[in-house]
Protein backbone atom coordinates (compact mmCIF):
# COMPACT_ATOMS: atom_id res chain seq x y z
CA UNK A 1 0.00 0.00 0.00
CA UNK A 2 1.30 3.40 -1.12
CA UNK A 3 0.33 6.60 1.23
CA UNK A 4 1.14 9.70 -0.40
CA UNK A 5 1.92 12.93 2.29
CA UNK A 6 0.85 16.31 2.01
CA UNK A 7 1.43 19.04 4.44
CA UNK A 8 3.87 17.12 5.97
CA UNK A 9 6.13 17.08 3.54
CA UNK A 10 6.75 20.71 3.89
CA UNK A 11 7.61 20.45 7.39
CA UNK A 12 11.56 21.06 8.22
CA UNK A 13 13.79 20.21 11.20
CA UNK A 14 10.29 18.69 13.35
CA UNK A 15 8.97 16.59 9.79
CA UNK A 16 10.08 13.06 11.76
CA UNK A 17 7.85 13.75 14.21
CA UNK A 18 4.47 14.10 12.32
CA UNK A 19 5.74 10.63 10.09
CA UNK A 20 6.29 8.78 13.29
CA UNK A 21 2.95 10.24 14.97
CA UNK A 22 1.16 9.16 11.24
CA UNK A 23 2.77 6.02 11.03
CA UNK A 24 1.76 5.18 14.70
CA UNK A 25 -1.97 5.95 14.09
CA UNK A 26 -1.97 4.04 10.85
CA UNK A 27 -0.43 0.74 13.58
CA UNK A 28 -3.34 1.82 15.72
CA UNK A 29 -5.91 1.13 13.04
CA UNK A 30 -4.79 -1.49 11.58
CA UNK A 31 -3.91 -2.78 15.15
CA UNK A 32 -6.40 -6.54 15.02
CA UNK A 33 -6.19 -7.02 11.34
CA UNK A 34 -2.59 -8.34 11.39
CA UNK A 35 1.02 -6.93 12.27
CA UNK A 36 2.51 -4.92 9.02
CA UNK A 37 5.63 -3.64 7.85
CA UNK A 38 4.88 -0.03 7.90
CA UNK A 39 7.56 2.69 7.13
CA UNK A 40 8.28 5.52 5.65
CA UNK A 41 10.66 6.86 2.45
CA UNK A 42 11.09 10.32 0.81
CA UNK A 43 7.41 11.65 0.61
CA UNK A 44 5.65 8.35 0.83
CA UNK A 45 5.05 5.25 3.56
CA UNK A 46 4.54 2.50 2.55
CA UNK A 47 2.57 -0.49 4.15
CA UNK A 48 3.37 -4.14 3.22
CA UNK A 49 3.32 -7.74 4.69
CA UNK A 50 6.09 -8.89 6.82
CA UNK A 51 8.35 -11.20 4.41
CA UNK A 52 7.53 -14.18 6.92
CA UNK A 53 3.20 -13.80 6.74
CA UNK A 54 1.84 -15.94 4.43
CA UNK A 55 -2.02 -14.26 4.77
CA UNK A 56 -3.31 -12.72 2.01
CA UNK A 57 -3.13 -8.86 2.04
CA UNK A 58 -6.33 -7.51 3.15
CA UNK A 59 -6.14 -4.48 0.34
CA UNK A 60 -9.79 -3.58 0.94
CA UNK A 61 -9.97 -3.58 4.67
CA UNK A 62 -6.90 -1.67 4.96
CA UNK A 63 -8.27 0.97 2.34
CA UNK A 64 -11.35 1.29 4.36
CA UNK A 65 -9.62 1.30 8.11
CA UNK A 66 -7.57 4.22 7.07
CA UNK A 67 -9.55 6.43 5.13
CA UNK A 68 -10.37 8.78 8.43
CA UNK A 69 -6.58 8.98 8.79
CA UNK A 70 -5.40 12.49 8.88
CA UNK A 71 -2.14 13.31 7.68
CA UNK A 72 -2.04 11.89 4.05
CA UNK A 73 -3.62 12.98 0.65
CA UNK A 74 -4.39 9.78 -0.44
CA UNK A 75 -3.25 6.17 -0.63
CA UNK A 76 -3.24 3.68 -3.58
CA UNK A 77 -2.98 -0.03 -3.49
CA UNK A 78 0.40 -0.93 -5.81
CA UNK A 79 2.23 -3.52 -6.97
CA UNK A 80 6.47 -2.88 -6.51
CA UNK A 81 9.03 -4.87 -8.49
CA UNK A 82 12.79 -5.25 -9.02
CA UNK A 83 13.41 -2.52 -11.65
CA UNK A 84 13.84 -4.17 -14.63
CA UNK A 85 12.35 -3.26 -18.36
CA UNK A 86 10.90 -6.90 -19.46
CA UNK A 87 9.84 -7.16 -15.59
CA UNK A 88 7.84 -4.18 -16.07
CA UNK A 89 6.64 -5.34 -19.64
CA UNK A 90 5.75 -8.71 -17.89
CA UNK A 91 3.98 -7.06 -14.66
CA UNK A 92 1.41 -4.64 -16.89
CA UNK A 93 0.73 -7.70 -19.00
CA UNK A 94 -0.51 -9.51 -15.84
CA UNK A 95 -2.18 -6.75 -14.28
CA UNK A 96 -4.07 -5.41 -17.19
CA UNK A 97 -5.21 -9.23 -17.76
CA UNK A 98 -6.59 -9.41 -14.21
CA UNK A 99 -8.56 -6.12 -15.19
CA UNK A 100 -9.87 -6.56 -18.80
CA UNK A 101 -10.88 -10.33 -17.48
CA UNK A 102 -14.37 -9.34 -17.82
CA UNK A 103 -14.61 -9.41 -21.17
CA UNK A 104 -15.91 -5.55 -21.37
CA UNK A 105 -14.72 -2.79 -23.68
CA UNK A 106 -12.35 -0.19 -21.09
CA UNK A 107 -10.67 2.99 -22.31
CA UNK A 108 -6.85 3.30 -20.62
CA UNK A 109 -3.85 5.56 -20.50
CA UNK A 110 -0.43 5.37 -19.10
CA UNK A 111 1.45 7.95 -17.12
CA UNK A 112 4.76 6.94 -16.05
CA UNK A 113 7.03 9.54 -13.34
CA UNK A 114 10.34 8.45 -14.08
CA UNK A 115 12.60 9.23 -11.07
CA UNK A 116 15.13 6.83 -11.85
CA UNK A 117 16.57 8.46 -15.01
CA UNK A 118 19.34 5.30 -15.79
CA UNK A 119 16.04 3.70 -17.08
CA UNK A 120 16.62 2.70 -20.58
CA UNK A 121 13.02 4.37 -21.83
CA UNK A 122 11.77 7.61 -21.16
CA UNK A 123 8.70 8.32 -19.91
CA UNK A 124 6.49 9.28 -22.86
CA UNK A 125 8.44 6.05 -24.93
CA UNK A 126 7.30 4.19 -22.28
CA UNK A 127 3.68 4.69 -22.29
CA UNK A 128 3.51 4.51 -26.06
CA UNK A 129 5.10 1.29 -26.28
CA UNK A 130 2.96 -0.01 -22.94
CA UNK A 131 -0.16 1.28 -24.76
CA UNK A 132 0.67 -0.08 -28.02
CA UNK A 133 0.71 -3.38 -26.46
CA UNK A 134 -2.46 -3.26 -24.52
CA UNK A 135 -4.42 -2.44 -27.89
CA UNK A 136 -2.33 -5.38 -29.43
CA UNK A 137 -3.55 -7.65 -27.04
CA UNK A 138 -7.06 -6.74 -26.57
CA UNK A 139 -8.22 -5.18 -30.01
CA UNK A 140 -11.83 -5.69 -29.72
CA UNK A 141 -11.92 -4.52 -25.50
CA UNK A 142 -9.36 -1.97 -25.27
CA UNK A 143 -9.68 1.86 -26.43
CA UNK A 144 -6.89 4.79 -25.31
CA UNK A 145 -8.52 7.75 -24.00
CA UNK A 146 -5.89 10.83 -22.51
CA UNK A 147 -8.75 13.05 -21.18
CA UNK A 148 -10.91 10.40 -18.91
CA UNK A 149 -9.83 6.82 -19.39
CA UNK A 150 -11.63 3.57 -17.56
CA UNK A 151 -8.27 3.40 -15.89
CA UNK A 152 -5.28 6.00 -15.43
CA UNK A 153 -2.26 2.95 -15.05
CA UNK A 154 0.34 5.02 -13.30
CA UNK A 155 3.79 4.15 -13.54
CA UNK A 156 6.46 5.10 -10.65
CA UNK A 157 10.50 4.14 -11.69
CA UNK A 158 12.65 4.21 -8.72
CA UNK A 159 14.72 1.54 -7.18
CA UNK A 160 11.91 0.12 -7.71
CA UNK A 161 9.00 -0.04 -10.00
CA UNK A 162 5.52 0.89 -8.67
CA UNK A 163 2.37 -0.05 -10.87
CA UNK A 164 -1.11 1.01 -9.47
CA UNK A 165 -4.23 2.63 -11.11
CA UNK A 166 -6.47 3.05 -8.00
CA UNK A 167 -6.20 6.32 -6.11
CA UNK A 168 -8.58 7.08 -2.86
CA UNK A 169 -8.21 10.47 -1.50
CA UNK A 170 -7.66 11.28 2.22
CA UNK A 171 -8.53 14.40 4.15
CA UNK A 172 -4.92 15.31 4.40
CA UNK A 173 -4.57 17.52 7.42
CA UNK A 174 -2.08 16.26 10.45
CA UNK A 175 -1.84 13.57 11.91
CA UNK A 176 -3.61 14.03 15.06
CA UNK A 177 -1.41 14.30 18.62
CA UNK A 178 0.52 16.95 16.38
CA UNK A 179 -1.23 19.54 17.35
CA UNK A 180 -1.91 19.78 21.22
CA UNK A 181 -5.03 18.96 23.20
CA UNK A 182 -8.89 20.62 23.20
CA UNK A 183 -11.65 19.86 24.83
CA UNK A 184 -14.55 20.28 22.43
CA UNK A 185 -18.16 21.26 23.87
CA UNK A 186 -20.18 18.61 21.64
CA UNK A 187 -23.95 19.08 22.06
CA UNK A 188 -26.27 16.77 19.48
CA UNK A 189 -26.58 19.52 16.36
CA UNK A 190 -24.78 19.89 13.23
CA UNK A 191 -21.89 22.72 14.18
CA UNK A 192 -20.32 21.16 16.74
CA UNK A 193 -18.80 17.69 15.45
CA UNK A 194 -18.25 19.26 12.21
CA UNK A 195 -15.88 22.06 14.56
CA UNK A 196 -14.59 18.81 16.23
CA UNK A 197 -13.34 16.97 13.01
CA UNK A 198 -11.57 20.82 11.55
CA UNK A 199 -9.59 21.31 14.82
CA UNK A 200 -9.04 17.06 14.65
CA UNK A 201 -7.85 17.06 10.83
CA UNK A 202 -5.12 19.89 12.40
CA UNK A 203 -3.50 17.49 14.68
CA UNK A 204 -5.38 18.65 17.15
CA UNK A 205 -5.79 15.32 20.00
CA UNK A 206 -9.99 15.66 21.08
CA UNK A 207 -11.87 15.15 24.19
CA UNK A 208 -15.91 15.98 24.86
CA UNK A 209 -18.15 17.35 27.21
CA UNK A 210 -21.76 17.07 26.97
CA UNK A 211 -24.48 18.68 29.54
CA UNK A 212 -27.01 16.39 29.84
CA UNK A 213 -30.52 17.53 31.30
CA UNK A 214 -32.55 14.34 32.50
CA UNK A 215 -35.72 14.07 32.56
CA UNK A 216 -35.79 17.27 30.37
CA UNK A 217 -33.74 15.92 27.61
CA UNK A 218 -33.92 11.63 27.75
CA UNK A 219 -31.92 9.01 27.04
CA UNK A 220 -31.96 9.14 23.58
CA UNK A 221 -30.38 12.65 22.99
CA UNK A 222 -27.75 10.99 25.11
CA UNK A 223 -27.11 8.57 22.60
CA UNK A 224 -27.56 10.93 19.87
CA UNK A 225 -24.33 12.47 21.42
CA UNK A 226 -22.42 9.48 21.95
CA UNK A 227 -23.00 8.12 18.59
CA UNK A 228 -21.42 11.51 17.37
CA UNK A 229 -18.52 10.88 19.49
CA UNK A 230 -18.00 7.53 18.40
CA UNK A 231 -17.83 8.87 14.55
CA UNK A 232 -15.88 11.57 15.76
CA UNK A 233 -13.18 8.97 17.39
CA UNK A 234 -12.61 7.43 14.17
CA UNK A 235 -11.22 10.18 13.08
CA UNK A 236 -9.08 10.74 16.36
CA UNK A 237 -8.82 7.36 17.86
CA UNK A 238 -9.70 7.46 21.15
CA UNK A 239 -12.19 9.94 22.59
CA UNK A 240 -13.46 10.59 26.26
CA UNK A 241 -16.65 12.04 26.42
CA UNK A 242 -17.65 13.61 29.79
CA UNK A 243 -21.15 13.18 30.46
CA UNK A 244 -22.46 16.27 32.67
CA UNK A 245 -25.74 16.18 34.83
CA UNK A 246 -26.74 19.58 34.11
CA UNK A 247 -30.11 19.33 35.59
CA UNK A 248 -29.96 21.17 39.14
CA UNK A 249 -28.06 23.44 37.72
CA UNK A 250 -29.95 24.32 34.77
CA UNK A 251 -32.92 24.46 36.94
CA UNK A 252 -31.13 27.03 39.44
CA UNK A 253 -30.20 29.50 36.36
CA UNK A 254 -33.92 29.36 35.21
CA UNK A 255 -35.07 30.36 39.09
CA UNK A 256 -32.28 33.02 39.53
CA UNK A 257 -31.64 34.35 36.32
CA UNK A 258 -33.58 36.90 34.09
CA UNK A 259 -34.92 35.47 31.20
CA UNK A 260 -33.83 37.33 28.46
CA UNK A 261 -30.25 36.43 29.83
CA UNK A 262 -31.08 32.89 30.41
CA UNK A 263 -28.92 32.01 27.41
CA UNK A 264 -25.77 33.35 27.32
CA UNK A 265 -25.53 32.70 31.33
CA UNK A 266 -26.25 29.09 30.56
CA UNK A 267 -23.26 29.30 28.32
CA UNK A 268 -21.18 31.37 30.47
CA UNK A 269 -21.32 28.26 33.34
CA UNK A 270 -20.96 25.44 30.86
CA UNK A 271 -17.68 27.35 29.61
CA UNK A 272 -16.72 27.29 33.22
CA UNK A 273 -16.95 24.05 33.87
CA UNK A 274 -15.72 22.84 30.32
CA UNK A 275 -12.57 25.27 31.12
CA UNK A 276 -11.99 23.49 34.91
CA UNK A 277 -12.20 19.91 33.45
CA UNK A 278 -9.84 20.67 30.55
CA UNK A 279 -7.89 22.43 33.23
CA UNK A 280 -7.83 19.34 35.56
CA UNK A 281 -7.04 17.14 32.02
CA UNK A 282 -4.12 19.15 31.03
CA UNK A 283 -5.95 20.28 27.91
CA UNK A 284 -4.97 23.38 26.01
CA UNK A 285 -7.53 24.96 24.43
CA UNK A 286 -11.85 24.78 24.23
CA UNK A 287 -13.30 24.11 21.09
CA UNK A 288 -17.08 25.29 20.27
CA UNK A 289 -19.20 25.24 16.80
CA UNK A 290 -20.55 28.97 17.20
CA UNK A 291 -20.89 30.77 13.92
CA UNK A 292 -21.35 34.42 14.19
CA UNK A 293 -24.35 35.69 14.42
CA UNK A 294 -26.15 32.27 13.76
CA UNK A 295 -27.81 32.72 16.93
CA UNK A 296 -28.55 34.71 19.90
CA UNK A 297 -25.77 33.39 22.02
CA UNK A 298 -23.17 33.75 18.79
CA UNK A 299 -23.12 37.68 18.58
CA UNK A 300 -20.08 39.60 19.20
CA UNK A 301 -21.04 40.59 22.48
CA UNK A 302 -22.33 37.28 23.88
CA UNK A 303 -18.85 35.85 22.77
CA UNK A 304 -16.95 38.25 24.34
CA UNK A 305 -19.22 37.43 27.40
CA UNK A 306 -18.72 33.49 27.11
CA UNK A 307 -14.80 33.93 26.61
CA UNK A 308 -14.91 36.23 29.76
CA UNK A 309 -15.50 33.48 32.10
CA UNK A 310 -12.59 30.95 30.16
CA UNK A 311 -9.01 31.15 30.63
CA UNK A 312 -7.94 28.63 27.85
CA UNK A 313 -8.08 29.80 24.05
CA UNK A 314 -11.43 29.11 22.33
CA UNK A 315 -11.35 27.99 19.32
CA UNK A 316 -14.30 28.35 16.69
CA UNK A 317 -13.60 27.05 13.10
CA UNK A 318 -16.79 27.64 11.99
CA UNK A 319 -16.86 31.09 12.96
CA UNK A 320 -17.43 32.93 9.26
CA UNK A 321 -18.70 29.83 7.67
CA UNK A 322 -22.02 29.51 6.08
CA UNK A 323 -24.52 27.30 7.10
CA UNK A 324 -24.68 25.09 4.35
CA UNK A 325 -21.08 24.70 3.72
CA UNK A 326 -21.09 23.59 7.81
CA UNK A 327 -24.12 21.08 6.43
CA UNK A 328 -22.28 19.97 3.31
CA UNK A 329 -19.17 18.77 5.27
CA UNK A 330 -21.30 17.06 7.82
CA UNK A 331 -22.84 15.22 5.66
CA UNK A 332 -19.41 14.61 4.12
CA UNK A 333 -18.24 12.93 7.51
CA UNK A 334 -21.23 11.16 8.21
CA UNK A 335 -22.33 12.84 11.32
CA UNK A 336 -25.22 14.76 9.65
CA UNK A 337 -28.11 12.20 9.80
CA UNK A 338 -27.52 11.96 13.36
CA UNK A 339 -27.23 15.55 14.02
CA UNK A 340 -31.03 15.92 12.45
CA UNK A 341 -32.09 13.13 14.97
CA UNK A 342 -35.37 14.84 16.50
CA UNK A 343 -34.04 14.91 19.92
CA UNK A 344 -33.02 18.05 21.87
CA UNK A 345 -30.34 19.15 23.76
CA UNK A 346 -30.75 21.54 26.78
CA UNK A 347 -29.53 24.56 24.58
CA UNK A 348 -32.61 23.98 22.69
CA UNK A 349 -35.19 23.06 25.29
CA UNK A 350 -34.11 26.11 27.86
CA UNK A 351 -33.80 28.70 25.26
CA UNK A 352 -34.87 32.10 26.25
CA UNK A 353 -38.06 33.62 23.92
CA UNK A 354 -36.98 37.22 23.58
CA UNK A 355 -33.09 36.79 24.38
CA UNK A 356 -30.57 39.63 25.00
CA UNK A 357 -28.70 39.99 21.52
CA UNK A 358 -26.01 42.13 22.13
CA UNK A 359 -25.22 41.66 26.53
CA UNK A 360 -22.16 42.90 27.79
CA UNK A 361 -20.13 41.64 30.61
CA UNK A 362 -22.29 43.98 33.31
CA UNK A 363 -25.35 42.65 32.20
CA UNK A 364 -23.92 39.11 32.89
CA UNK A 365 -22.35 39.75 36.47
CA UNK A 366 -25.62 41.54 36.97
CA UNK A 367 -27.95 38.30 36.13
CA UNK A 368 -25.27 36.01 37.96
CA UNK A 369 -25.21 37.94 40.91
CA UNK A 370 -27.83 35.73 43.40
CA UNK A 371 -26.04 33.03 41.92
CA UNK A 372 -22.93 30.67 43.86
CA UNK A 373 -21.09 30.49 40.98
CA UNK A 374 -18.23 28.73 42.41
CA UNK A 375 -20.96 25.61 44.10
CA UNK A 376 -22.34 25.21 40.94
CA UNK A 377 -19.41 24.69 38.63
CA UNK A 378 -18.10 22.33 41.36
CA UNK A 379 -21.47 20.39 41.97
CA UNK A 380 -20.94 19.94 37.67
CA UNK A 381 -17.63 18.96 38.04
CA UNK A 382 -18.72 16.16 40.44
CA UNK A 383 -21.59 14.76 38.80
CA UNK A 384 -19.52 13.69 35.03
CA UNK A 385 -20.28 10.25 33.74
CA UNK A 386 -17.36 9.36 30.95
CA UNK A 387 -17.30 7.29 28.36
CA UNK A 388 -14.29 6.42 25.95
CA UNK A 389 -15.54 5.77 22.46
Amino acid sequence: MLIRLGEIALKGLNRRKFETRLISNLRYRLRDLGKFKIYQDQSRVYIEKREKDEFKFPTGEILHRIKDVFGYVSASPVRRFANDIDLLFAQVKSYVDELFDDGAKHSFKFETRRIDKKFPLNSYQLNCDLGEKVLTAYPEQATVDVHNPDYLFQIEIREEIYLYHEIQPAYSGLPVGTGGTGMLLLSGGIDSPVAGFQMASRGMQLEAIYFHTFPYTGDQAKQKVIDLASRLGDFCGKLPLHIVDFTDIQLELNLKVPENMLTVIMRRMMMRIADRLAENNKINCLITGESLGQVASQTVDALRCTNAVVDRPVFRPLIGIDKNDTIKLAREIDTYETSILPYEDCCTIFVARHPKINPNLFDCEQAEKDLDIEFLVEQGLKKIETIVV
